[in-house]
């Protein structure tokens, strides 16, 4: 292609060939426009073969590329992204192809980020800031994130996600004056394992963030992971309540929080939320909120113990293999409670697939194969703090 420094455009190449044609010696017109004798010889001998046309600039692609992504494939990644807007190694999976050949095939096709889009109708809505320092701790229960995601509640019938946006009154059929509320989740996420646990609650005050610490210290012990320190965010229903201090106490657990309007300091547990709200919340058109309510056990044992995560080398955070130093977790299935085995989630995706309850056909979207995404995003700010936190790795 014409660079700005080129000494020849398509206009001097033609002036060029005028010249030689006219009977000047090759050598003297090429060293007139400052190129070397060469060049000259090489336009002019495209101008004989193909005319004017010879001396625009071709195409520097070459005539065949045996190793190139088939067109089908290329339009399978593309169709299946805009679709289902996976990340690139979900997507990678199901189309039989590498992730960096997705990623690749995703920006030819113009495709946004994910993170810009809309997890239910997929319009774009926003951009975000990235990073690509991270910090990790170095066995589980070394770090345990904690956070509150507020959801509100699903009238009967779905409401307007169910009855579409074009629906005029989406209370129709409900007492206006009783206020539906909001629904708090709950989550706790092993900085090292991934391995989350997550309950809805009625409130987010002091006791109930207590009882949830408990519960989520229970799960974690039939996991074989002593909790040794908890980040939360500076909500006076974690710093100020004696509750919740008390049962950190028990605990024998330090308690560190996050700078102030700084969520992404506790990353980890934001971007559970972020997928939560994707592969549970959103994934689906609840009919009511009980709906909805049930459908996070059967999700939250597919996350921990079938989901694949990009930061445990594409396995669940239960496996032997993720994250696996000398003194790591073994959450092999011989650690797991009875009350929840393997063959019990095999069991759920069984289920589901058939469809054989009222809400199988909600919950099998989530566990479809293909519904996990990866995106990582974090902030940029308060990297330092981060990094004082745990260790820096390549990826978290």
């Amino acid at each position: 292609m014409v660079h700005r420094n080129a000494r020849l455009t398509v206009a001097g190449r033609l002036i060029l060939v005028r010249r030689v044609l006219g009977g000047r010696p090759v050598s003297h017109v090429a060293k007139e426009m400052g190129v070397s004798r060469q060049c000259a010889h090489r336009w002019l001998a495209r101008y004989r073969a193909a005319g004017e046309a010879g001396l625009s600039d071709r195409s520097s692609r070459p005539v065949s590329s045996p190793t190139a992504t088939a067109a089908a494939t290329a339009a399978a990644v593309v169709e299946l992204r805009s679709r289902e807007r996976l990340g690139r190694d979900e997507t990678a999976r199901a189309c039989g192809t590498s992730p960096r050949t997705v990623s690749r095939l995703i920006a030819k096709a113009g495709l946004p980020a994910l993170h810009e889009l809309d997890p239910v109708t997929g319009i774009a809505l926003r951009a975000s800031r990235r990073t690509q320092v991270r910090y990790e701790r170095d066995a589980p229960g070394d770090l345990i994130h904690i956070d509150v995601k507020k959801l509100g509640r699903i009238p009967e019938g779905g409401g307007w996600r169910v009855q579409g946006p074009a629906t005029i009154d989406h209370h129709s059929g409900r007492d206006r004056k009783v206020k539906l509320g909001f629904d708090y989740v709950h989550v706790a996420v092993d900085d090292h394992s991934r391995l989350a646990f997550a309950q809805i609650l009625p409130d987010e005050k002091g006791t109930t963030c207590a009882a949830f610490l408990a519960a989520a210290t229970e799960f974690f012990t039939r996991h074989g992971i002593h909790i040794r320190e908890v980040m939360t965010d500076n909500a006076k229903n974690y710093t100020v309540s004696a509750a919740f201090q008390g049962q950190l106490s028990l605990l024998n657990a330090r308690h560190i929080t996050t700078k102030p309007h700084c969520p992404w300091q506790n990353g980890k547990a934001e971007r559970f939320n972020r997928t939560m709200q994707e592969h549970w919340v959103y994934r689906a058109p609840y009919v009511s909120n009980q709906h909805r309510a049930e459908a996070l056990a059967p999700w939250l044992e597919h996350y921990n113990y079938a989901r694949a995560h990009t930061a445990c080398g594409g396995r669940p955070p239960r496996s032997a293999g993720c994250h696996q130093p000398h003194d790591r977790v073994h959450l092999d299935d011989r650690s797991f409670n009875p009350a929840m085995p393997s063959d019990r989630c095999r069991a759920i995706h069984r289920c589901t697939h058939r469809r054989e309850t009222p809400i199988a056909a909600a919950i099998c979207a989530c566990f479809h194969p293909a519904a996990a995404r990866s995106t990582i995003n974090s902030r940029p700010r308060g990297v330092s703090r981060a990094l004082r936190w745990g260790t820096r790795t390549s990826g978290s």
